[in-house]
Formats: C-alpha cells, structure tokens, sequence
C-alpha cells in the first residue's frame, strides 16, 4: 500500500481537511483526516472533454508524456482527423498506440467522415460502419455532429448514426457554431449533448438552457476561455473544459487544462467549481472510470503546490505514479507508421490564374479565430495571373488533394501577414488535403513540392530553402517526442515570423482555412465555399 498526505480537496462534498489517502494497487482503500505537516493539496486529477490528440502532432502515447505532467489523468478524445485519412483502420492505430501509455484515454466514432461531400478525403465511415463501430466497448461516444444541416432537415444518413448512438446508449457530442434559434432546438431535440464551437456568452447560455453542456475550449488557435468563463461559476454543472487542437509548444510551455484552471482561479472562480467543470462533469457525462477522489475509487490524483499557482508536482493514475518532481514515468513506445499520401509534384503553371474579372473573393481571418470573413477586392494581375498582393497582404493560397492525382485550387486569404516566403501543411481540416500560403507562386511551390517528397508534414520557407516536419503518421502526426516536436515547430514560427506573419500559430490558422463547416468563406480541394449557403462560389466577380 502507499500512503499520501496533503491538504485533500473533496470536490464531491465540497470541504478541504488535513489528511491522508491509502492506495491498494489501482484502487483508494482509505481516506482519513490526520494531523501534518504537509502543506501540499491533493486533488481529483484532470480531465480534457474533447480533444483531437492528432493536433498535437504526436502518437497518443507521446501525447500522454506532455499532459500528465500536467495533471491531466484522462481526455475524451475523437480521432476525427486520422479517420479522414485512413478509416477505422486509422481508428485502431490510436487505441492501439494508446493502450501503450497509462493515461486514460477514452475515444469516440468520428460522426462526419467526411465533413461534407463536398471535398476529398481518404476515407467514408457511412452510418452501416459507424453502427458497427459504435457498438465497440472501446468506443464511448459519437463524436461531434459537425453537420447540423443535416441534424436540422433529419437527413437519413446523420439520423441513422445518431439513432445508433442512442442503441447503444452513448452519449452525442456536438459541433453548431453560432446555431441559435428554432434550428439550435431541433438540433438539440435530436439527441446532441454538448458543443465546444460558442463563440459568446449569450450564445452558450441558449444552448445550456436547451440541456446542452458547454466545454470551454483553449487550444492554440481557438480560445473562447476569456469570453466564456463567467459560466463556470454561473452553471457549474452543465459546462466542461477542453482543448480541442493544441500543438506541442503550447501543451509543454502554457499547459493543458492546468492553464484554463489557472486563469479561472486569476478571474477569482471558484475552486471547486473550476474542479467540477474539469473533473467530475465529464467523468460522469460520459460514463468514464475515472476516480473523483473517494473511497474505492480508482487512485487517480494529483498533487499541487498551492493553490493559486497550481503547480502540479505528482500525477497519479490508476496507482501509478507516472509523474512526480519533474520526472515523467512514461515510456516512450513505437508502432509501424501508417498514411495515404498520393499527390504528385506540382509545376508552376499549375499555380498560374487567368483573370476571369478584375475582382476576387477573398477570404479574411482573424488571429485565434477559426470563423472566417469575405470580402470583395480588386485583384492584383501581372502577365495575365492573379498573383498576392503584399501591399494589401492578400495572398494567394492553395489547396491539393492528396489521395489521387488533381490540379490544385486557388483561393486568396487577408491577414496572414506573409511579405515573402510561404508555408505548407497536410494538416487540413477536415480531409488533411495540403493547403498552402505565400507572397509568391514560386515560394508556393517550393513548400508544396517539398510537403509532397515528405509525403505529409508542415512546411516554411521560400524558392530556395525550407524547413520542415515529416509527420509519417498520416501526414498528421510523428513519433518522435514532444519536446524535439516542439523545437523544430518553434523554429518553423520564427521563420514565419521572419517572414511577416505576426499571427500567433500560423499553422494551426491555415490548417481551418479548409474546414468547410465553420463559417464563412473556405477553401477546398474542389474549389470556393460558402459556409453560409453551404454551396460552391465563384472566386471571381463578375458585373
């Protein structure tokens, strides 16, 4: 048995005492108040309700190593973006690589594979397989129903997955940026528990009246921590917290939900409430074996230093201690690399765009936002090709399909600061088809090509010389370790930075310029789309 003592927070009964815990193996056997001298706290370990372990470029099982040094003991999580490219087949890679490592991770059936039917991806999970798949043990829930449209006019195919999901009763996550009304009813109606995708205030507090949990996101790109943690002290028992896509220089520099926890205590939230919101809302909204620190359940805890700082310095799970003083007891582990990649060289006439008018559509982002604006410029035309215009940092931007031989489609896109250079990635979400930026057709076309000879990765750098990451796991992820991951991502910001982007993760922004699901104005492997009327359009306008 192994003994621990510490200031315990007893989140369930809401009271902090002097004690100790006694571990059996796996499970607490005791919890006693006693007098010490220990002046540490113990509380329920972390939980993450919805992230996609694929954006932190790393195989779960390195995954795991950057967040239990945080607290985290468990995240939900939905391999969304494997599936894309590579099915359940992709699927079973994470679990399998995941059961390598002793953080919990609990994964659900990806429910929009694709997105839409409007772009390439490398794979379909149609609602025959997603009823098999969701009938798994190993799968929890229903990942997030990013096609509201569909949920709203009770198209047959999402119906039918939904339908499944209840069967077998596991719980419905989902995706409604900005539904409001009638139509954020029948959404919820349908079954949809959660949405991670509030952008305001007043837009989370019509979903929770409706019966929906909110999960307060802070990743690298998306953060609506600011803008929504009034909740948490409001409506402690209907919000959650996650990270969505984090890349690995934010997991190991700010944190994982450690840093949502600290901001909320520097915006004077409630400890206990910040703990239901981390711990006990998700544990029980999706059935998880996950112990909240009481008698007989499972020994997973953590210890902090106070507080305020919330400085975790030992992480338990299931018994194990897997971190403690700066040393983390997770080993690293190794899997066959799998991935689709099929995309050939492209040339610089392929980058080449006739001017069908003298004004483009343009997409416009905003730095940590993943909604998109447009707006209608005049186009910038040299030797009868629109090229970027750096002048008014519009730049011309590209999109490939990677599994099958195609032309690339061209777009523009304000805002992203580029003066020189380009950068390229085949993290896109949702299909993971290559998207790329740049001041020039040249530099376009350095990055695109060098992205192609590493069959899948990130990419910056200029005509004549790049840096990048070989990602071997499907283009999206590496098996390398977090912190060499981190350095070499953290040397690709500072050269776009060089380059002019003043935008705080360049490629986690460029990676949701494809997602054709959030609003407004994206681009894809099949051209131009309105989010808004969910339809292709014109990238030129003509009078």
């Amino acid at each position: 048995m192994k003994e621990y003592k510490g200031i315990i927070v007893d989140i369930l009964n809401r009271r902090q005492f002097k004690g100790k815990i006694i571990v059996d193996e796996n499970l607490i056997f005791s919890i006693e108040e006693c007098d010490h001298d220990f002046d540490q706290f113990i509380l329920p370990g972390l939980i993450d309700a919805h992230v996609h372990i694929e954006s932190s470029m790393t195989v779960p099982s390195s995954f795991a190593r950057m967040v239990v040094s945080r607290g985290t003991v468990a995240v939900v999580s939905d391999p969304h973006e494997i599936a894309n490219v590579m099915g359940e087949k992709g699927i079973d890679f994470m679990i399998e690589n995941a059961q390598k490592t002793p953080l919990k991770i609990y994964f659900g059936v990806p429910s929009c594979v694709p997105a839409t039917p409007f772009e390439s991806a490398g794979s379909i999970l149609d609602s025959e397989i997603v009823k098999r798949m969701i009938a798994r043990d190993d799968m929890f829930f229903l990942s997030e129903m990013m096609n509201f449209p569909g949920v709203i006019n009770e198209d047959r195919e999402v119906m039918e997955k939904i339908n499944a999901a209840k069967k077998n009763k596991k719980v419905i996550d989902g995706h409604a940026p900005g539904l409001r009304g009638e139509n954020l009813k029948k959404y919820v109606q349908a079954g949809i528990s959660t949405d991670h995708e509030c952008f305001s205030y007043e837009e989370a507090i019509d979903k929770i009246k409706l019966g929906m949990k909110i999960l307060i996101r802070e990743g690298s790109a998306a953060k609506n921590f600011d803008a929504l943690f009034r909740l948490i002290d409001e409506y402690p028992n209907d919000v959650m917290l996650c990270t969505d896509d984090s890349h690995p220089d934010t997991l190991l520099e700010e944190g994982h939900i450690d840093k949502m926890i600290r901001k909320g205590l520097k915006n004077g939230l409630s400890i206990y409430n910040l703990l239901q919101t981390s711990s006990v809302n998700p544990a029980r909204h999706y059935g998880l074996d996950i112990g909240l620190l009481q008698k007989n359940d499972s020994a997973d805890f953590i210890i902090v230093d106070n507080l305020n700082d919330f400085n975790v310095t030992e992480t338990v799970i299931g018994g194990k201690t897997v971190f403690k003083n700066n040393e983390i007891f997770i080993d690293s582990f190794f899997s066959s690399p799998v991935n689709v990649f099929k995309a050939e060289k492209i040339k610089l006439s392929d980058l080449v765009l006739k001017p069908e008018s003298e004004k483009i559509r343009v997409i416009t982002v905003e730095d940590g936002e993943l909604i998109t604006g447009q707006k209608i410029v005049q186009a910038k035309i040299k030797d009868e090709n629109v090229i970027s215009d750096l002048e008014n940092d519009i730049l011309k931007m590209l999109v490939l399909n990677r599994y099958q031989v195609e032309k690339p489609q061209i777009g523009f896109i304000q805002n992203i600061g580029l003066q020189r250079g380009a950068i390229a990635s085949s993290i896109a979400h949702d299909s993971h088809n290559i998207i790329a930026v740049g001041a020039s057709d040249e530099d376009i076309l350095a990055v695109v090509n060098r992205l192609i000879e590493n069959k899948g990765g990130i990419v910056v750098g200029d005509s004549s010389e790049q840096l990048s990451l070989e990602l071997e796991i499907a283009g999206l992820m590496t098996q390398k370790n977090g912190e060499e991951v981190a350095a070499i991502y953290k040397q690709m910001i500072a050269k776009t930075i060089e380059f002019g982007s003043e935008l705080k993760s360049p490629f986690m922004t460029l990676a949701f310029m494809s997602l054709l699901v959030i609003p407004e104005l994206k681009l894809g492997d099949k051209g131009l789309f309105d989010v808004n009327s969910f339809n292709f359009i014109d990238l030129f306008v003509k009078e």
